[in-house]
């Protein structure tokens, strides 16, 4: 899939942001007043920065409003309606902590678990996707919850529960790797199982579709180099996890490293993110015998 500035930020930065979020929601890290707005306004600008980014992939931004009233059918207006709702239980959690030192855990407790439902509903929009063999399969929600809570750690400062979330996101994201590459390009999809015609033989093209790039082919069917994803996959797995992992099991102290280790997992996380649209593939590349 064509991989849009837009849709890796707003996975990125929207899962960073109700991550910590999440944390904030259950009291971590235990602070009031200015520094606790520091860290919900760095919670709210993540994951409202991340949203109103998606909108920029929108053909008609304008009509982004109507993905709300889909939520029987759609994965993208459910994620829509559990952002609004989560961010909107939060507020009450951060309006109790900033202005007046009390926390409300049933309230805090119960942002937190619509901020990770918020995320899965993110994962689902293309989890959901039969058509896309690397993203159809149940690792997709899985690295979405761990990218957010590693990460969403890093920035609540729970620097011991981040070194285990991301020891365990590194070792789930070399597993989908190794799914994705077994599973091919279009999975168990072939030219004679999308025809029908495999009981006759071998299926070829007897000429393109087209003669020239077009739209299936510049978003559906890019392509990137094993070589430049596999450089790319060193570097995701060395920032986002390695690394920082390394630095907080030298320096158990790691809040005055806090920024170098924040900085490597978000190059991490920005080049794994990046592969995951660019890897991703769609049966439609069948259609130009790709």
């Amino acid at each position: 899939m064509h991989p849009a500035p837009s849709v890796i930020l707003f996975t990125a930065l929207s899962g960073l942001g109700f991550g910590l979020l999440a944390w904030l929601g259950l009291g971590l890290p235990p602070v009031t007043g200015w520094v606790a707005f520091t860290f919900y306004f760095i919670g709210y600008a993540l994951a409202v920065g991340g949203l109103l980014s998606s909108v920029l992939h929108l053909a008609n931004p304008k009509n982004a409003i109507k993905a709300f009233s889909q939520w029987r059918s759609s994965w993208l207006s459910r994620e829509g309606i559990m952002a609004i709702l989560s961010l909107s239980v939060i507020a009450i959690h951060a309006i109790g902590t900033i202005f007046f030192a009390t926390r409300l855990p049933a309230i805090g407790a119960l942002g937190t678990g619509l901020a990770l439902v918020t995320v899965f509903t993110t994962s689902m929009i293309y989890t959901q996707l039969k058509s896309v063999p690397r993203w159809n399969t149940p690792l997709t929600p899985i690295l979405f919850q761990l990218w957010a809570l590693g990460g969403g750690a890093l920035l609540a400062g729970q620097f011991g529960a981040a070194a285990i979330l991301l020891a365990i996101l590194g070792i789930m994201q070399v597993l989908a790797w190794m799914q994705g590459d077994a599973r091919g390009a279009t999975g168990e999809s072939t030219i004679e199982t999308a025809t029908g015609l495999g009981r006759i033989g071998k299926t070829r093209l007897l000429e393109s579709p087209h003669t020239g790039q077009n739209y299936l082919l510049k978003e559906m069917a890019f392509t990137v180099g094993r070589k430049h994803a596999l450089k790319l996959r060193v570097i995701a797995l060395l920032c986002a996890v390695v690394l920082p992992v390394a630095l907080i099991a030298i320096f158990p102290a790691t809040h005055a490293l806090a920024l170098p280790v924040i900085a490597l997992h978000l190059v991490g996380l920005l080049a794994a993110r990046w592969l995951f649209f660019a890897e991703a593939s769609h049966v439609v590349r069948l259609y130009y015998g790709k």
